[in-house]
């Protein structure tokens, strides 16, 4: 696919570091899509790529598409799969966005110790003090003396 017959050549054209190169080709010689000639040049199998594709997508679970707002479930799809935030965004725009649907893990009216509410965000993301604090510092969640509430966010 990168006209690349070498190890060499991956690591050139591909920009990856050479551990790196070097493990995803052994994965793709692994997996029978990369074959060796007999001078030691990689060849890509095209039809064992395409067929190991074919297979990836049918294997491959449907995306659950996101209810709400075009501009919400937009923000939605491209950081939340399969119930985990892959990450938190850097644009103030769309992190409000999955602010407010992480406050909706909140009941209202109920208080929350930090270790439950450390438990209900670690579902999403492993950096629940970030995620706690940008909820308090956004007005999403309040808290004093120990203790979190919902404070803000739509009802969904």
């Amino acid at each position: 696919m990168l006209d690349a017959t070498t190890v060499d050549d991956v690591i050139r054209i591909s920009g990856l570091g050479e551990a790196a190169a070097g493990k995803a080709l052994a994965r793709l010689v692994s997996a029978g899509l990369v074959v060796r000639g007999g001078d030691g040049t990689l060849h890509l199998v095209g039809e064992s790529f395409a067929r190991a594709a074919r297979l990836a997508a049918m294997e491959r679970p449907a995306t659950a598409r996101h209810d709400g707002p075009p501009e919400v479930a937009k923000v939605l799809d491209a950081f939340v799969r399969e119930g985990r935030l892959l990450s938190i965004p850097v644009a103030r725009a769309k992190r409000l966005v999955i602010l407010d649907r992480l406050a909706q893990e909140f009941e209202l009216g109920r208080r929350y110790s930090e270790q439950m509410v450390n438990l209900l965000l670690g579902k999403w993301h492993a950096d629940t003090a970030a995620l706690r604090r940008y909820l308090v510092d956004e007005g999403f969640l309040d808290r004093a003396d120990g203790q979190y509430w919902r404070s803000g966010g739509s009802v969904g």
